[in-house]
């Protein structure tokens, strides 16, 4: 909602009054994203390793010391490497979860209550804590306590004036808007916009989503000195003045951190925002991403190696079950194929179980899977929900046409209609297509040409970040998705 200001009043003070017209600057201290979140894992893991300290300490029968912590360092080393992949994959580290207690909470008793059972389930290299029903009760009640103690701080500390970094944005516009209600959804407290910077005479005095339009380039520096600003996003999507380079140049030698609107969306969302790059198409190509050489390459064909042979090996075992159930439920094969666009803009065919009554396609022209689809058998629901019905997939990884970790590979008919309408599509094709993906994981099933585009954000994401730990965070995500059936119904 946009409306007019007095425009002898400096607009910002009508959103924050107490800040700005007393001019009493503040120490700031503010951190950065990356900085929140290890210091959150840093509490977490303390919380952790005291609650085991104090209970293997309540537990001896003998004085207890830290002595403990050298002779069987594994203990409280397992404890933690447990916990950073697990509470990942329950999110417990997106700061708009950890912003909020009551979230926060949740995310956190999730993660610690799996953590916990699968870390007293392992033999060896863990403390005996089985042998007594009220050590490890305590245990638990001591983990837990810790961590939400732990939330409470972060979601109280870290909200305050202190730890915020001021921020303007340059460019007014719909990158300007789109880039500020990323900071409110997904930053977590960790900025307050103080206003907005425009080089359009129209839109000065103007109040843009609640922020205030302050002036243009020219004063930025005094916009700088004046809101005690740290950040400067830049979301002009043109090309950028000289004058302007000039200005940016010299806020920069003065200490304030300089972001285009791309890079912060993406580290704050997790995808690409393809649409809001202007001429900076390097933005969304990843040239030299990490599939294109090194180990990583061969560490993920040999972990495709390995995962397609265990989940062969145990859908062999099932496999007369699944197909019995498909077959009573809808007589017809149990198997089908399907043309799907692989690495290269290839065409191979998809392994799958049948989850839709026989010719589900009957006119032969190929349509969206919707949400509640009336094709799909009551067996082929579950079989979607918990991701069963892409298993023979397995086959394909093993063939070398797909992945275990990808962007989800698309029928031919479709890839025809979304290169031609969404700008750099073709990059899905530089890397192999998945059976779990981060935009399956983040998104789920698209069932529109709008969710097509969300989805390429997310695999433009996955392709310039991949790595061993995001894969491993985006099978968890899949498996986590698989147990708790919130796959495709």
């Amino acid at each position: 909602m946009n409306r007019p200001v007095d425009q002898t009043t400096d607009p910002a003070e009508l959103i924050y009054p107490t800040a700005v017209s007393r001019r009493i600057p503040y120490p700031q201290l503010p951190l950065r994203i990356s900085e929140r979140r290890v210091l959150l894992g840093l509490v977490d893991l303390m919380a952790l390793n005291v609650a085991l300290f104090l209970v293997l300490w309540l537990r001896m029968d003998e004085p207890f010391s830290f002595w403990v912590i050298l002779a069987h360092p594994t203990w409280f080393i397992l404890l933690s490497i447990l916990w950073i992949p697990i509470a990942s994959t329950f999110d417990a580290y997106n700061l708009k979860n950890a912003s909020r207690f009551g979230t926060s909470v949740v995310c956190v008793i999730k993660s610690g209550l799996l953590t916990l059972v699968v870390y007293l389930l392992i033999p060896y290299l863990t403390p005996a804590l089985l042998h007594s029903r009220l050590t490890l009760g305590l245990f638990f009640v001591l983990s837990l306590a810790g961590l939400t103690a732990g939330r409470g701080l972060y979601a109280f500390a870290l909200a305050q004036p202190l730890f915020q970094g001021h921020v303007l944005v340059v460019g007014a516009g719909w990158a300007g808007r789109t880039i500020l209600e990323a900071l409110r959804e997904n930053g977590g407290s960790s900025y307050q916009v103080m206003g907005f910077v425009d080089d359009d005479p129209g839109k000065h005095g103007q109040i843009i989503d609640g922020i205030p339009v302050l002036g243009d380039h020219h004063n930025l520096r005094a916009f700088i000195d004046r809101h005690h600003v740290s950040t400067l996003i830049l979301a002009v999507t043109h090309d950028v003045s000289g004058e302007l380079l000039q200005t940016l140049m010299d806020c920069l030698e003065h200490g304030v951190e300089i972001i285009p609107m791309s890079v912060k969306y993406e580290a704050l969302m997790g995808r690409v925002p393809v649409e809001h790059i202007g001429d900076s198409w390097y933005v969304a190509m990843p040239i030299r991403h990490p599939g294109t050489g090194g180990f990583y390459p061969l560490i993920k064909r040999a972990t495709d190696v390995v995962l397609a042979s265990i989940g062969l090996f145990f859908l062999g075992l099932a496999l007369p079950f699944i197909a019995l159930a498909i077959y009573l439920d809808s007589p017809g094969p149990i198997f089908y194929t399907q043309e799907r666009v692989g690495k290269g803009g290839k065409i191979f065919k998809a392994f799958k179980f049948r989850s839709m009554v026989p010719d589900a396609e009957k006119e032969g022209k190929a349509v969206w899977a919707q949400e509640r689809d009336p094709r799909v058998t009551r067996v082929g629901r579950l079989l979607r929900a918990t991701h069963v019905d892409e298993f023979p997939q397995f086959l394909n990884i093993l063939k070398g046409e797909m992945s275990a970790v990808g962007p989800r590979p698309e029928r031919p008919e479709f890839v025809a209609e979304l290169e031609k309408e969404i700008p750099f599509y073709r990059t899905r094709y530089c890397v192999k297509p998945g059976m779990a993906g981060w935009g399956l994981v983040k998104q789920g099933y698209g069932s529109s040409k709008e969710d097509a585009l969300i989805k390429l954000q997310y695999d433009l994401y996955y392709i310039k970040h991949q790595s061993v730990w995001l894969d491993l965070v985006i099978l968890l995500k899949t498996i986590l998705d698989t147990v708790t059936l919130r796959g495709r119904a």
